[in-house]
C-alpha cells in the first residue's frame, strides 16, 4: 500500500498506539537480524519511492544543522558561516541550529533541493530507516511516520516481517 500524502496523517494517527507498542517490545527484545531486515526494507521501499514526488519532510519539518553542515553549506553559498546562520537559522529549545521557518528555503518549486550536494547530514540520512542500531531511534521513527509515506510503508512491512 502506498498512502497518499493527504491520507498519511490519519493513517499514522490510527496506527500510532499499535506502532508505539510494537517499538516498545522491539526495544526490550531486539531481534539479532533487525538491522539487516531494516536495510532490506529500506532498500526495497526506496527502489519504488521517489522523494521528489513528495518532499513532505522539506515542506513540514526542518533538519538540525551541525557545525560541519554550516561550514560546508556556507562555503557552497559563498558566505561566511555567521552570515549563513543569521540569514537562515535559529537556535531551538534544545540549543540546536534549525531553519528559521518551514518549508525549507532550499526547496524549489519542483521539490528539488538547491543545495542537494551539500545538504545537512540530517537530510542525507532521512528517514533514518537504514541506520545501524535501528532500535535506538524508534521514537524518531514514530515521529517520521506521519511525515514520510516511505517510513509508514517500511514500518508496516517490519511488523509483518518481524511480528512480536
Amino acid at each position: 500500500m502506498k498512502p497518499q500524502l493527504n491520507e498519511l496523517q490519519k493513517l499514522a494517527k490510527d496506527k500510532h498506539i499499535e506502532n508505539k507498542k510494537y517499538f516498545d517490545k522491539l526495544k526490550k527484545k531486539v531481534p539479532k537480524n533487525l538491522d539487516y531486515v531494516m536495510q532490506d526494507l529500506h532498500d526495497t521501499e526506496f527502489k519504488k519511492t521517489n522523494c521528489l514526488d513528495c518532499a513532505n519532510c522539506c515542506k513540514t519539518t526542518g533538519p538540525l544543522f551541525t557545525p560541519a553542515d554550516i561550514e560546508r553549506i556556507a562555503k557552497y553559498l559563498k558566505q561566511k558561516p555567521q552570515q549563513f546562520i543569521e540569514k537562515y537559522l535559529r537556535i531551538d529549545e534544545e540549543q540546536d541550529y534549525v531553519l528559521q521557518s518551514v518549508p525549507c528555503v532550499f526547496l524549489d518549486h519542483e521539490n528539488s533541493c538547491i543545495i542537494y550536494d551539500v545538504r545537512p547530514k540530517a537530510c542525507r540520512e532521512f528517514p533514518h530507516t537504514d541506520r545501524k542500531k535501528f532500535y535506538q531511534i524508534a521514537n524518531l521513527t514514530l515521529k517520521n511516520i506521519p511525515i514520510c509515506p516511505a517510513t509508514y510503508n517500511i514500518v508496516e512491512e517490519l511488523k509483518k516481517k518481524l511480528p512480536l
